[in-house]
């Protein structure tokens, strides 16, 4: 095999590692880095402020509010934790399928 082949072989494999390197880390990252854990849901208290919260679970997916009262959901269709706030101060807590 000459220079030229041995370096478009090199190249592949190269491409192709890079490729699985990729695949590996988005895989970790997706399973891994989730705060929506029975956990996580234990540590949350009535009483304590959304930034306590977030301190655990990071940011919310989705946050909405209606006058002084404010419903912030962690997690997606599967798993969730849910928490509702009047002004900065939780007052429910609620999860699904942790």
């Amino acid at each position: 095999m000459g220079i030229r082949e041995n370096t478009i072989v090199t190249r592949r494999r190269l491409k192709a590692a890079g490729a699985a390197f990729v695949a590996v880390c988005l895989l970790l990252a997706a399973t891994s880095c989730s705060k929506v854990t029975k956990e996580n849901y234990d540590r949350l208290k009535i009483g304590m402020e959304y930034s306590e919260v977030v301190d655990i679970l990071g940011n919310p997916g989705e946050c909405s509010a209606v006058l002084s009262i404010r419903d912030c959901t962690w997690g997606d269709d599967d798993r969730s934790i849910n928490v509702k706030m009047v002004g900065d101060e939780v007052f429910f807590i609620s999860s699904k399928g942790l």
